[in-house]
């Protein structure tokens, strides 16, 4: 079918035009990303204001919302969790190396620049999402283990950098995992995200080809009263113990530093993270035969509120010594709370920024449904993998679960202006 743009090529049609006429209403919600390409989500107008569009021509604040491209780091990572989400790993193509690469880095990154601005695809747009803002569209990049020979860089590979250890739990599929190029995808439209996908897609070209594609969702802004955790599948409050911008150290856990410490070689990677990402099956049919009581000993939170079996509120600290009138500490010893909390590992960190997903219903029935769970980190040696070390030795969690995919991605720093994503790696 014959795409909006190419059926009349004297008419350049961009969605970021919309966005002029944004009402009132709408542009009062407005809340652009700052240098870290960080924002926060606008609330709808009220009451009532459940409607795509406000005045004739409008956009409400939930499509007009943009994210930075250019930053000191990637959008994506603090940005605050989108409704729909797609995660991509490509390999580079037999033959492609470090010029192909970092001339595909080169239109990515100009394709996401103006994808994230609102506007058209600069080749061959699709048309998918001609009608629709920005909605909060963020595309973030990483590089694999494989990705540093595939283009001759091995010398400039970061040791965090080196391949998870294996766990017990794991349960892998080789062909869900690893690759040498990775691509997050998030937005609060379904029709935008996709564009985005589709649109990456294309730009790879000859260059790369898909290694595997997983699709995710959230709860969408708005549709609690207030601002709120997000639930995962199982009905379970889920990142209460996130670190937060706001904490002195936030940078420090997240963030690589921009000057040391490793060689020089490294360099290019100040102000970037690492994303562990794991497909994570949930046996809901076995959790839901669970009374509550039982989840939330597994947890170690109620599943109302998300707030320890202790006491209090949600952000309420545990009482870990806190023992029972049975004689037991009130949160289990396995309780998956207990087991993953910062001071019970060395003060370990990471952030947590999942999609759930739901790939259709099993030949048994079941749903084939989890968390795509995606953590930052300034290092993955220090951050995920100490946490799930004790996870896998004696998590209650674990029988409710299943880790069926993994990867390890190096995120580059945010470019700067007339830079590309990866830039400082592939040409410094």
């Amino acid at each position: 079918m014959t795409s909006v743009t190419e059926s009349n090529p004297d008419i350049e049609i961009s969605r970021r035009r919309l966005l002029g006429t944004v009402g009132a209403a709408g542009a009062a919600g407005l809340a652009l990303g700052g240098a870290s390409g960080a924002l926060a989500h606008s609330a709808l107008a009220g009451p009532g204001s459940g409607s795509a569009t406000g005045a004739a021509g409008s956009l409400s604040s939930l499509g007009a919302t943009q994210v930075a491209f250019h930053g000191d780091h990637q959008a994506g990572i603090t940005t605050p969790l989108q409704a729909k989400g797609h995660v991509v790993a490509f390999d580079l193509a037999p033959g492609a190396g470090r010029p192909e690469a970092a001339a595909l880095l080169r239109r990515w990154s100009d394709t996401a620049r103006r994808l994230m601005a609102g506007e058209t695809a600069p080749t061959g747009d699709t048309g998918i999402a001609l009608d629709a803002g920005p909605s909060s569209l963020t595309i973030t990049f990483g590089f694999g283990h494989s990705f540093f020979e595939r283009t001759g860089l091995g010398a400039r590979r970061p040791t965090a950098l080196d391949p998870l250890p294996d766990f017990s739990s794991d349960r892998l599929d080789a062909r869900r995992s690893n690759g040498d190029l990775w691509v997050q995808i998030g937005a609060n439209d379904g029709l935008v995200a996709f564009h985005a996908l589709r649109a990456l897609q294309k730009d790879a070209g000859e260059a790369a080809r898909i290694r595997w594609q997983m699709n995710g969702f959230n709860r969408s802004p708005g549709a609690t009263g207030t601002p709120m955790t997000a639930r995962n599948l199982m009905g379970q409050v889920d990142g209460t113990g996130n670190p937060k911008p706001s904490e002195p150290d936030f940078d420090k856990r997240i963030f690589v530093p921009a000057a040391g410490p490793g060689p020089a070689e490294h360099a290019w990677m100040g102000g970037g993270s690492y994303a562990v990402v794991r497909r994570i099956r949930m046996l809901l049919d076995d959790w839901d035969k669970q009374s509550l009581a039982q989840q939330e000993q597994v947890i170690g939170r109620t599943k109302a509120t998300g707030a320890p079996l202790t006491g209090g509120g949600e952000t309420t600290e545990m009482e870990l010594d806190k023992i029972g009138p049975d004689g037991k500490p009130v949160i289990p010893s396995n309780a998956h709370a207990r087991i993953s909390a910062p001071e019970q590992n060395g003060g370990a960190a990471m952030l947590r920024r999942p999609f759930s997903f739901h790939d259709g219903i099993g030949p048994d029935g079941a749903p084939d449904a989890g968390l795509l769970f995606i953590c930052w980190q300034a290092d993955p040696l220090r951050g995920f993998v100490p946490v799930q070390r004790k996870l896998d030795r004696g998590d209650a969690l674990s029988a409710f679960i299943r880790h069926e995919s993994s990867g390890l991605y190096a995120v580059p720093p945010g470019p700067r202006s007339g830079e590309y994503v990866g830039q400082r790696l592939l040409e410094g």
